[in-house]
């Protein structure tokens, strides 16, 4: 079956980390979600249909930090690329101009193009203002191609469309949903998860949120709490045990590890674009407390903005009035500690929800992906509690 919105099975709440016992550093938000960030909207776009050689594992997570009423409205952004094999459009204009005004959108690595095409198409029909001038929308992906027929054309544009439409506030779907639906993480099936932390500056109090699409690490790497749960679990690899990536393409073997994560972290508190790309490098901190070390082969790229000073940091063709200024408030940069362990803290606890939400999949040809048994998770949890 396709699903552009979530089946029955998928609405129903999915596990957490933290119902598992596992304990993480931080206070969090309401709904321990990116979505704690006031304004901002998710929206998914899941594709499970078919089996065999053109089995569809795969779809499309759309991201509107400002929400639907809000696109064109600049946040300060930047990038962190921390192992640059993959992709994330739009970055030479967050560079340049150190703000992102577009929709967000994560899918797999072939579907790059067909996504963007999607945003652009969707923001002309719905902001033809927008769209009269230029579009530059930001598209991420990890490579889907073990479970997901990747080069079958499946994610098309409509269905970034379909995505963003879905879009709202509200608790996040987890694990194989969206553009992690085909995802896997550590040699277990992987996919999206999500967190949030709350920071107190004065009498203010601000989130800092992430949202990880979840498809790298070799399985034994994967450690919680200094007990290697990748090296000991009874959970079957075929991933790296068996010869699929030699089937496929008469030579070699995958790298175990290999993959790629789009993380995402968002936040209210003002900060410049200079202070978001200091949260963006603490994202792979945050990727790294669980074990991985960073492979060659996985594309692990950190996206990191502030939805506060609306109206500011815009970039439109000059108009007749005179000309102006704009202002930013921003936290001083002394006071940056807090928001950057936050940022480290939510992307760690969202790469767990990535993995405890997770569900055994099959998928192109009877690849096989199997989840990280919740019961070894407890067990390893109760043994930290207990030290």
């Amino acid at each position: 079956m396709m699903t552009s919105r979530p089946s029955s099975q998928q609405r129903e709440r999915r596990p957490r980390a933290r119902d598992l016992g596992i304990v993480f550093d931080g206070e969090p938000g309401a709904l321990d979600a990116i979505t704690d960030v006031p304004g901002l909207e998710v929206g998914f776009t899941t594709l499970v249909t078919g089996e065999g050689a053109h089995a569809a594992r795969s779809g499309v997570t759309a991201i509107l930090p400002r929400g639907r009423a809000g696109v064109g409205d600049a946040c300060a952004a930047a990038v962190h690329s921390f192992n640059g094999n993959g992709e994330l459009t739009g970055r030479s204009w967050i560079d340049e101009s150190g703000s992102l005004a577009l929709p967000i959108a994560i899918t797999n690595s072939h579907a790059v193009g067909a996504v963007h095409a999607g945003v652009d198409a969707w923001l002309a029909a719905t902001r033809p203002d927008l769209a009269a001038q230029w579009l530059l929308p930001v598209v991420g992906e990890t490579w889907d191609g073990y479970l997901n027929d990747i080069n079958g054309g499946h994610v098309r544009p409509e269905h970034a469309a379909e995505a963003l439409d879905a879009a709202k506030a509200g608790p996040v779907q987890e694990g194989s949903v969206g553009g992690g639906t085909g995802m896997n993480c550590y040699g277990f099936k992987g996919g999206t998860g999500t967190a949030s932390r709350v920071v107190r500056h004065g009498e203010d109090e601000y989130v800092v949120a992430a949202l990880v699409q979840a498809n790298f690490g070799s399985r034994s790497e994967l450690r919680l709490g200094g007990i290697p749960l990748g090296q000991r679990t009874a959970a079957p690899n075929p991933m790296d045990d068996t010869d699929w990536f030699a089937e496929d393409r008469a030579r070699g073997r995958a790298v175990s590890g290999a993959g790629s994560a789009i993380v995402v972290i968002v936040t209210n508190a003002p900060l410049l674009p200079g202070q978001c790309a200091a949260l963006a490098r603490r994202g792979a901190l945050g990727l790294g407390r669980s074990g991985t070390a960073g492979s060659h082969f996985s594309g692990d790229i950190v996206l990191a903005l502030s939805t506060a000073n609306s109206g500011a940091l815009s970039s439109a063709f000059p108009a007749d009035e005179p000309a102006g200024y704009e202002e930013l408030r921003f936290v001083p940069w002394g006071r940056m500690d807090p928001f950057l362990t936050a940022a480290v803290q939510a992307v760690d606890e969202a790469v767990w929800n990535s993995l405890v939400a997770a569900e055994d999949m099959t998928g192109r040809d009877g690849h096989e992906s199997f989840a990280l048994p919740h019961d070894e998770i407890r067990a390893a949890a109760a043994r930290i509690a207990a030290r």
